[in-house]
């Protein structure tokens, strides 16, 4: 996720600020049971899924500081519970899972991450265009530029929300975010935005 994610956001951050956008949501689905199931004072697990150990971990423990912040006060990364070696095989996971007592799990995986050409069309821009002579008098005085063009990077993240106990998909995601200034503020851009769109589900309150 790394080897992808960080240059994207490294040229995000040079686009500036006044070009990042909040993380909107392009789907979203839930299961028919999920408005059944809680996980206020229950444990949860943070998952990203990222083949770079540093990132995963970053963004695991910043996953679990915006779920506390939401009410789920027993949320813990994922890397705090199963051993690297262990993790992406889910029969050797599974277990650490059980043991610890993981109710839900919120997972974030990166699905693409790539920049895109925004064009700005050419336009005419003279204050002079109310008159013939008013435009005359400056000598064909009217500026003409040309068509200007930015790159713009859209990062596309799946986001799910599974019961452990259950072993079911209750809630999912997919969002696009353009320009984020770096993964620590998209993720935590992310969580509120899945909050309100798990709030107008009535997955929580």
């Amino acid at each position: 996720m790394r080897h992808r994610l960080a240059p994207a956001l490294a040229l995000a951050a040079c686009l500036g600020t006044m070009l990042a956008a909040a993380p909107r949501f392009t789907s979203t689905w839930k299961a028919p049971e999920a408005a059944g199931v809680s996980f206020a004072a229950r444990k949860v697990a943070a998952l990203v899924i990222s083949q770079d150990e540093n990132l995963r971990v970053s963004s695991e423990e910043a996953l679990v500081r915006e779920l506390v912040a939401i009410g789920i006060k027993d949320a813990v990364a994922a890397y705090r519970l199963v051993p690297r070696e262990e993790l992406k095989d889910a029969a050797k996971a599974k277990p650490w899972f059980e043991r610890a007592g993981v109710e839900g799990v919120v997972t974030l995986r990166l699905v693409r991450a790539e920049t895109e050409q925004v064009y700005t069309p050419s336009y005419w821009a003279s204050p002079y265009y109310t008159s013939l002579w008013g435009y005359y008098g400056y000598g064909w005085g009217v500026a003409y530029e040309f068509g200007s063009s930015r790159e713009d990077t859209v990062v596309v993240i799946e986001n799910l929300v599974f019961s452990v106990s259950k072993d079911k998909l209750l809630w999912a995601g997919v969002s696009e975010t353009t320009n984020p200034k770096n993964a620590g503020t998209l993720i935590k851009d992310l969580v509120k935005e899945t909050i309100k769109e798990m709030r107008k589900e009535k997955l929580i309150r």
